[in-house]
């Protein structure tokens, strides 16, 4: 899994996600910005799927389990306001939220006492999908 580009494994893996209907766009998605530190919202109209497949590679990478508020930190960004300095500002949590959601309801993650962790499900899907993107490239060179 760690062999795979990271890039390449979160669009295989959100491209999977929406094929097989294992994740749903919810109806607010097209109008919401995913933090304060946004001005629009995403121009990438599978951007959810993308979001859903970002966050089971980072609870893939970090096992012990990863919180909401951790994950708003891990997708937060500069808030610009102005003439006043920048700051930091997190991640939407709604977006988060609603995306480990579904992810539980598709048993690929699970809650546990350190936050939500990686079922033997995902782990699975995660490795099979890596596993198809070596070969690919094992098959080009």
């Amino acid at each position: 899994m760690r062999l795979v580009e990271p890039l390449q494994l979160i669009r295989t893996t959100a491209r999977y996600l929406k094929e097989n209907k294992i994740v749903s766009m919810p109806k607010w998605v097209p109008f919401v910005k995913t933090g304060v530190s946004k001005d629009r919202p995403p121009s990438d109209p599978d951007w959810w799927y993308v979001r859903c497949a970002a966050i089971l590679r980072k609870l893939y990478i970090h096992d012990k389990g990863l919180g909401v508020s951790r994950l708003r930190r891990m997708y937060g960004g500069r808030h610009r306001m102005g003439h006043r300095n920048p700051h930091f500002a997190p991640g939407s949590g709604s977006v988060i939220r609603k995306a480990l959601q579904q992810l539980e309801g598709a048993g690929l993650v699970e809650k546990s006492k350190k936050g939500r962790v990686l079922t033997k499900k995902g782990r699975q899907l995660l490795e099979e999908i890596s596993e198809s993107i070596l070969k690919r490239q094992a098959g080009k060179t």
